[in-house]
């Protein structure tokens, strides 16, 4: 599956894009913790990542947000 990236206004958040649906008809989804997320096994596995600080699912994309780190050396592990 070939998922894009857009950066967003916030340095520490960026926008995946898998070209599918991430949560359809449901409302979006916010999770700002690993406790939060627990409802979501999406979410969960995101939160299993170093440096994941928090996760937003969106009907058409996910948006992450990390704690530390570069980008360039966490996507492979979020990808």
């Amino acid at each position: 599956m070939f998922i894009q990236t857009e950066a967003t206004p916030n340095p520490a958040t960026l926008k995946f894009v898998p070209g599918r649906a991430v949560m359809g008809t449901l409302p979006p989804a916010d999770f700002p913790n690993a406790e939060s997320a627990s409802v979501s096994p999406l979410a969960s596995a995101l939160f299993d990542i170093e440096n994941v600080a928090g996760v937003f699912l969106g009907s058409d994309f996910i948006s992450i947000t990390k704690s530390e780190g570069e980008w360039q050396h966490l996507k492979p592990a979020l990808l």
